[in-house]
């Protein structure tokens, strides 16, 4: 059943028989269902993008941010983008990949969407065409359940080349643990921006295009402009008929 239809008869019921008011059935809701969001990474839940970052080591960052901008755009093809990006900047001191993934900036909102999110009790995933060591500081900090990524490979501490694990189809990822948490569609959103990401709306029921691609927004469910990313939690609230906890992120 869908879960605003049986949200609405909750209200009406226990509104009319025992006085309970919206806040406190909506409260209920949020704990009834288990509901999962679904992140993309770089523009979304870190305000940067990596691999342009670490070009700047080696002064070609106009090269690799065209290429970058293509892949976002679905104007090349997005593996093989990857991977030339990835080979334009081979012989990289694993430290300083390491440095800069460590000095990317989190979202503005994004601490704040996930606590309030993770307290209600929903699951977090995260699902990036960036790197592994990208995302063990985002999934600490934000305290996601789960996620996927691809990984740089080192030789002798030298960047050596790139493993595909998420590839241009990011649904494909997520499935794993959608079908294993068991997960429905009605209940998952997902948070996305770049044209890459255009696969997970097929999986979901609440398609937010985050500061997204022409392209992103005209497939979303919905649209987000302003760089704060707590502001998905009205929307959310507004979709599912909930009372999460919103506040201005300062």
């Amino acid at each position: 059943m869908n879960i605003i239809t049986l949200g609405d008869l909750l209200l009406a019921f226990f509104g009319s028989q025992f006085g309970l008011n919206f806040n406190i059935i909506s409260i209920f809701l949020q704990f009834r269902f288990q509901l999962l969001i679904i992140f993309d990474v770089e523009g979304v839940l870190y305000d940067e993008e990596y691999l342009p970052l670490l070009a700047e080591k080696l002064h070609k960052e106009d090269e690799i941010w065209e290429i970058t901008k293509q892949g976002i755009q679905g104007k090349i093809n997005w593996e093989q983008g990857l991977k030339t990006r990835v080979a334009a900047l081979k012989g990289l001191d694993e430290k300083i990949c390491q440095e800069v993934s460590d000095s990317l900036p989190i979202m503005t909102g994004a601490k704040e969407a996930c606590r309030v999110l993770k307290a209600a009790g929903w699951k977090l995933m995260a699902v990036s065409g960036g790197f592994t060591l990208m995302m063990d500081r985002l999934k600490k900090e934000l305290e996601l359940d789960y996620v996927y990524s691809n990984e740089l490979i080192f030789k002798d501490g030298k960047l050596d080349g790139v493993k595909i694990v998420v590839d241009s189809d990011k649904s494909k990822s997520a499935k794993i643990k959608i079908d294993e948490w068991g997960e429905k569609k009605e209940n998952i959103v997902c948070v996305v921006d770049g044209a890459n990401d255009v696969k997970l709306f097929d999986i979901c029921g609440l398609g937010i295009a985050y500061r997204a691609q022409d392209l992103v927004k005209d497939l979303a469910t919905t649209t987000l402009e302003e760089k704060d990313l707590s502001k998905i939690l009205d929307i959310i609230n507004r979709h599912y008929k909930l009372a999460l906890e919103t506040t201005t992120v300062t």
